[in-house]
């Protein structure tokens, strides 16, 4: 029987996780369908909390097996956004299993501890210009991951002027695919809020 699962995220870039689900949910021995609404091409663009999020995709029916939300942790502790998220499910759609996605400050610190990966989606491989960048546990102390992981990409691509702009403007694209190619088993494992959604989602997977 294939377990359902509904993901929601802050913006459609963080449907680059759901291969990470699907690939959590293959070595569980646990065949799934994910589903991820793009709130903004369903005309829900005012979708931002979580519970308006929760109660746009309940209009659109369906029944879930188990409910992921993401949420960074931005510059709060990560268990207040957890009890966000609890308090929106309980309000909105009660009594529906669900796990939480909470990196700490934002999803961004897991893709800045893979140099190559950064080299390869910013479309200069061979680059050698220094990348500064954090070492295991300490890019979830960077006070604005989103802003270093944009300045690495730039950096690695190496442009100037215009066609450094209109790589910038790609940002979006470019986070999507450094989210689908990060290594599960790579140097994010370092990382306490990835285990925690590792092992949440294990556990949500074989205890029904």
């Amino acid at each position: 029987m294939t377990f359902r699962i509904l993901f929601t995220g802050e913006g459609s870039s963080d449907n680059g996780l759901v291969p990470h689900i699907e690939f959590v949910a293959a070595k569980c021995g646990v065949p799934v369908a994910v589903t991820s609404p793009d709130f903004g091409r369903l005309n829900h663009a005012k979708a931002h909390a979580v519970r308006d999020k929760l109660r746009a995709v309940q209009g659109f029916g369906g029944d879930y097996d188990l409910v992921i939300v993401h949420r960074d942790a931005d510059r709060g502790p990560a268990e207040e956004r957890r009890l966000e998220i609890a308090e929106a499910m309980a309000q909105e759609w009660p009594g529906q299993n669900h796990i939480a996605v909470v990196p700490v400050r934002a999803l961004e610190a897991w893709l800045l501890l893979d140099e190559s990966a950064i080299r390869q989606v910013a479309e200069n491989p061979n680059g050698r210009a220094r990348l500064v960048l954090p070492r295991g546990i300490a890019a979830e102390q960077i006070k604005d991951p989103k802003a270093a992981l944009r300045t690495a990409l730039a950096t690695a691509n190496g442009s100037t002027g215009r066609r450094l702009e209109k790589f910038r403007q790609r940002f979006p694209h470019h986070r999507h695919k450094l989210l689908q190619r990060l290594d599960p088993g790579g140097p994010v494992t370092q990382l306490s809020s990835w285990r925690e959604f590792i092992e949440d989602l294990q556990k949500a997977l074989t205890t029904q």
